[in-house]
This record gives C-alpha cells, sequence and structure tokens, in this order.
C-alpha cells in the first residue's frame, strides 16, 4: 500500500497550493494594488487599453489590462468590460416604470429648486429622466437665504408651482423658520435630515455601515474626507471625492429612504396642476 496518495509529480504539482489569478472586470471605484509597485488606487477611468488608478493623494497612474494585479490580497487580472448592447430600459433609476417615447415637452412654469450644488447633480442623476417626462425644470439654490426673494419674483401661484428641497431641514433649525415664513398654497419647502447630501448615499455604497460622526462647527465634508482618510487639502479634492461618490450611486437603491420620500413628493406637488387637468 502506498504511503503517498497522489503522483507528487503528477502535471500541475508545481501550482499546487498557490492562489489562482481570476479575471475581474474594472469598474469604477474598485481598488487595486499593483504588487511590483506598490502602487494602490481606486480605478476613475479606462480607454484605449489602459485604466487609471487614483490614490488616497489624489495621484494617478495609468496601468495596462490583464494579470499581475491584487485585490484584497488576492491575485487578479484587471480586464477591460465586455460591451453589451443595452435593451430598452423598463425603468428609470427612480424605479419610475418608462413609458412610450413621445414628442420633447415644454417645460411647466412650475420649478423645483434645490439647495446645493452636489444635492442638484444627485437629484438629476437619479429623477432626471422623470422631471424631464413631466416637463419640470430644476434650478439651484445657491443658500436658504435666497429663498424669499426667490419666491416673491417667481409669485407662485394656480398651475405656476414652486417646490424647494433643502439641507437640514429639522425643527427649530434657521431653515425651517424660514420655510414656515414663505409657506403658501403654491409652494411647498421641504428636505431632508441630513447635515450634507452626501449622507443620503446609503454607507455601504463606501464600505462603511454608517457615515462618520463629525463635532459639531467642523466642516462636514472635509471632516468626513478626514475620518475616511481621503484628500480634502482645498476644494478641488472635495470636487473629486464627489465625483467618486456620485459614480457609486446609480439607483434609488443606494439612497436613503428619507430623501427618496421628499424628492417624490416634491415632484407631485409640482405636477398637481397637470394631473387634475389630464
Amino acid at each position: 500500500m502506498s504511503r503517498y496518495s497522489d503522483d507528487v509529480l503528477a502535471a500541475g504539482w508545481q501550482r499546487a497550493g498557490k492562489p489562482t489569478t481570476v479575471e475581474v472586470q474594472a469598474q469604477v471605484g474598485l481598488v487595486v494594488e499593483e504588487p511590483t509597485s506598490g502602487w494602490v488606487g481606486a480605478i476613475i477611468r479606462w480607454e484605449n487599453g489602459l485604466f487609471v488608478l487614483e490614490d488616497r493623494a489624489a495621484r494617478r497612474r495609468s496601468f495596462s489590462f490583464g494579470p499581475g494585479f491584487w485585490i484584497d490580497g488576492r491575485p487578479v487580472a484587471i480586464v477591460q468590460p465586455k460591451r453589451v448592447t443595452p435593451g430598452r430600459a423598463t425603468h428609470t433609476a427612480s424605479g419610475s416604470r418608462v413609458g412610450e417615447v413621445g414628442p420633447a415637452k415644454v417645460a411647466l412654469p412650475s420649478r423645483i429648486y434645490v439647495e446645493g450644488r452636489h444635492d442638484a447633480e444627485l437629484i438629476e442623476k437619479i429623477w432626471g429622466d422623470d422631471l424631464r417626462h413631466v416637463g419640470v425644470a430644476v434650478e439651484y439654490l445657491g443658500g436658504i437665504d435666497d429663498l424669499a426673494a426667490i419666491v416673491a419674483e417667481f409669485r407662485p401661484g394656480p398651475g405656476r408651482r414652486l417646490g424647494v428641497l433643502v439641507d437640514h431641514l429639522v425643527p427649530g433649525s434657521k431653515e425651517s423658520r424660514i420655510a414656515a415664513s414663505i409657506a403658501n398654497d403654491w409652494t411647498l419647502v421641504t428636505g431632508h435630515q441630513f447635515i450634507d447630501i452626501w449622507q443620503a448615499i446609503l454607507p455601504a455604497r463606501i464600505g462603511r455601515k454608517v457615515w462618520p460622526e463629525i463635532p459639531k462647527g467642523e466642516d462636514w465634508k472635509k471632516g468626513t474626507c478626514a475620518a475616511l482618510g481621503w484628500p480634502h487639502a482645498d476644494q478641488a479634492d472635495i470636487a473629486r471625492v464627489w465625483r467618486s461618490l456620485l459614480g457609486r450611486v446609480s439607483t434609488w437603491r443606494d439612497l436613503e429612504p428619507g430623501l427618496l420620500t421628499e424628492v417624490e413628493r416634491l415632484i407631485d406637488f409640482v405636477t398637481a396642476d397637470q394631473q387634475d387637468e389630464a
């Protein structure tokens, strides 16, 4: 009886016990290590057979697709995503069912104002198709202090409704007092409880269970970036972080329910007159 259960010189003995390289398709935000140089970064784009990694210091370096990389300590070959012929979408990013394609619509007199540039970009990404379908334009609101003048100039009324989404709308806040001062039948000011719209993105999208707690009085975005080890020296760093965060959001499933409720409420409000006519 042989003391060895297998032939130690059989084919493949050289690879026995060694990890096998697997293919991984490139995707924005995927963290990859190139072990020879020690470079670690997240994929931000790819083109012409190369993909670009950006490290925590916002430095960038290009690599060729293929083997020789690690993800979570395991060898991988980074491959370019396969091109697929897109089928006709049945739902929008917000989860609404896609209807028949019709002629372009003239924008309604009603408007939605969104406080903050990042807020407006997130609303456009998830609800843009829905808003274009109903003919509602979204305007950028630089700050809540500008709202009273905007309402006075807009002159809301029947068929000309105004909806406003503001940050951190909680009882007793400055935002809530301003919202109450301009309330009328044709103006709806609502908002979310988050300190910043970044928090409306599910923390799982950045690999965490919760967003970090930032002391009161400290700049929330910079404090968050510092706590997570992200670059935050200047506004350009903050902008790059936001682009990365926005790239991790594809549908309503990537957002907190509190934001979904309020945006849908605004859309229903500003289109109520048109719905009644229909």
